[in-house]
């Protein structure tokens, strides 16, 4: 009878151990399909991660490229108005100063042949030192005044009423060009203005508009670095832990 006892205990001894055995391993197996998960898990979040960070990249590239073209397209769209607008200031210079020219050109001659129509030129006043020297030349300076003027007055007229009235028609005709180069001058002003305000306008919306991608574009380089720092840290992490997971799991 304690023999058999003894073998009953010996078979009940067998048998936790081989339940034992058996959970033990089942353990172990299932461990090692867990960490077989864990490192196919990370891997695939490693790729992903290197994945999204080569897009990202190209991203910030291209908009690095893009903020540089429109910082060169910037600078040279100054350049431009600036010289637009410095041949415009000598253009309305140059104008000017033909216009004033032909001005007194045309005056000129009305004084001869149109004489109603001469505006003659402001009476400057004299200085205190031209008002001593007046009142100490007295007639002598009137004579030599009456002198002058007699030196700049115009030519006898023509001796013959025919020979006037040809000169009358010259003079006419060389003043009507007079006013149309005049009217010519007006209108390459006129147009001129124009299209400087037109220009200066343009170059305003277009600064504007450049101010306002620039600035989106900044923002965005600036959310696609943040967001590529935070994959770089990700998917250093999931490298560790699929070491890790690799280490343990060749340890298995």
């Amino acid at each position: 009878d304690e023999m058999v006892e003894n073998l009953k205990k010996e078979q009940l001894d067998d048998d936790h151990k081989k339940e034992y055995c058996s959970v033990q391993f089942d353990e172990a197996d299932d461990k090692k399909k867990g960490l077989e998960q864990t490192v196919s898990d990370e891997e695939l979040a490693i790729s992903n991660a290197q994945e999204a960070i080569s897009v990202l990249a190209d991203e910030i590239k291209a908009l690095n490229i893009s903020i540089a073209e429109l910082d060169k397209s910037v600078i040279e769209a100054t350049e431009q108005r600036k010289e637009e607008h410095t041949a415009y200031l000598e253009l309305m210079a140059l104008d000017s100063q033909a216009k004033e020219l032909l001005g007194v050109a045309k005056n000129r001659l009305n004084q001869f042949y149109q004489p109603a129509l001469y505006t003659p030129p402001p009476k400057r006043e004299l200085t205190e030192e031209e008002r001593v020297y007046q009142s100490v030349a007295g007639e002598a300076f009137v004579q030599v005044a009456v002198h002058e003027e007699q030196q700049d007055a115009p030519p006898p007229p023509p001796e013959t009423f025919d020979a006037y009235k040809a000169k009358t028609q010259e003079s006419t005709g060389v003043i009507a060009m007079i006013d149309m180069l005049i009217k010519d001058l007006d209108k390459e002003m006129t147009e001129a203005e124009a299209g400087e305000k037109d220009a200066q306008k343009d170059y305003e919306t277009m600064m504007a508009e450049s101010q306002q991608k620039r600035a989106a574009d900044s923002q965005s380089l600036t959310d696609k670095e943040s967001s590529k720092a935070d994959l770089e840290a990700e998917a250093q992490a999931h490298k560790e832990a699929e070491a890790s997971a690799t280490k343990e799991l060749s340890a298995t």
